[in-house]
């Protein structure tokens, strides 16, 4: 596995790979990788003649009070863990080389979809989202870029500038891979106590509860909602951010659930912010 630090080797890793005829498959994550994360390069590895994971802690996605400092920064775990796949080669730049002196270009997605959700709470996470997520795909002249569904808005973000900009990459969501106990697999779960920890299983219980609504025949969305807030509101460790449901991909408000929808939530446990989501009426993999 090759190590890429700087802007010019994995513009000369990509040429060469391409020059050979390969695809590449990118993708883009900030480190301290998990389950999930060797989840989204085994699709990766399928689809790709190459391999292209990044580990780099974007600055710009992070606002004033969030964990940017505290982001655990693990790379020599992270190379073993990618050795496992097998990752062909992993860019890992330092903030200057991705953001030098003078720079005052960003991708900014207008509109609903970036406005809710961790759009509402996060404001600027998703122009430094798609600003690093477009600076990835050019320089790895990705094909086929990899995401996890846990970031299912990320996901409809990214897919909505690629095709307003015309990138000719194609974004493929991968479902969310769980541990046992049914957390969603998260580096910020590293942050837990024990005894947060398995308060945090509230968040997949809840959703777990409404999905099985769903499946009996429930589709109102506000008694969806009302049944995912009453289960979150047993766990004394548990804070709300957000409780919504929305058509998937549209991130359209919605009454009730015809189609496929998006249920997603933000809880805080302890100091600790996780997200989790179900898709309701359609298989996650298909979307």
């Amino acid at each position: 596995m090759e190590i890429l630090r700087t802007i010019a080797d994995i513009q000369a890793y990509a040429k060469a790979r391409k020059q050979e005829g390969r695809t590449i498959g990118l993708v883009p994550t900030m480190g301290a990788l998990h389950e999930g994360h060797l989840t989204l390069m085994r699709a990766a590895r399928a689809k790709c003649d190459i391999v292209i994971a990044s580990v780099f802690v974007n600055p710009v996605q992070f606002g004033p009070n969030e964990d940017f400092d505290a982001y655990p920064r693990r790379f020599e775990a992270d190379c073993q863990k990618l050795e496992t796949v097998p990752v062909d080669a992993v860019f890992h730049p330092e903030p200057s080389e991705m953001y030098p002196e003078g720079f005052c270009t960003y991708v900014n997605v207008e509109g609903d979809i970036t406005h809710k959700l961790c759009g509402a709470q996060r404001p600027g996470h998703f122009r430094g989202v798609a600003t690093v997520v477009t600076k990835l795909m050019n320089l790895a002249q990705a094909d086929e870029a990899f995401f996890g569904q846990k970031d299912a808005q990320q996901v409809v973000v990214i897919r909505r500038f690629v095709a307003d900009l015309n990138l000719n990459v194609h974004i493929n969501m991968v479902p969310i891979v769980r541990e046992e106990s049914g957390l969603a697999r998260s580096s910020r779960n590293q942050y837990l106590s024990a005894e947060e920890k398995e308060a945090a299983l509230i968040l997949s219980r809840s959703l777990r509860k409404a999905a099985t609504a769903y499946e009996s025949g429930e589709t109102d969305v506000a008694t969806l909602k009302q049944i995912v807030i009453a289960s979150l509101n047993t766990e004394p460790l548990a804070r709300i951010d957000y409780v919504e449901l929305y058509d998937f991909p549209g991130l359209n408000e919605v009454t009730r659930v015809t189609q496929a929808s998006l249920l997603a939530i933000a809880v805080k446990i302890g100091k600790t912010r996780l997200i989790d989501n179900v898709i309701l009426g359609k298989e996650a993999g298909e979307a």
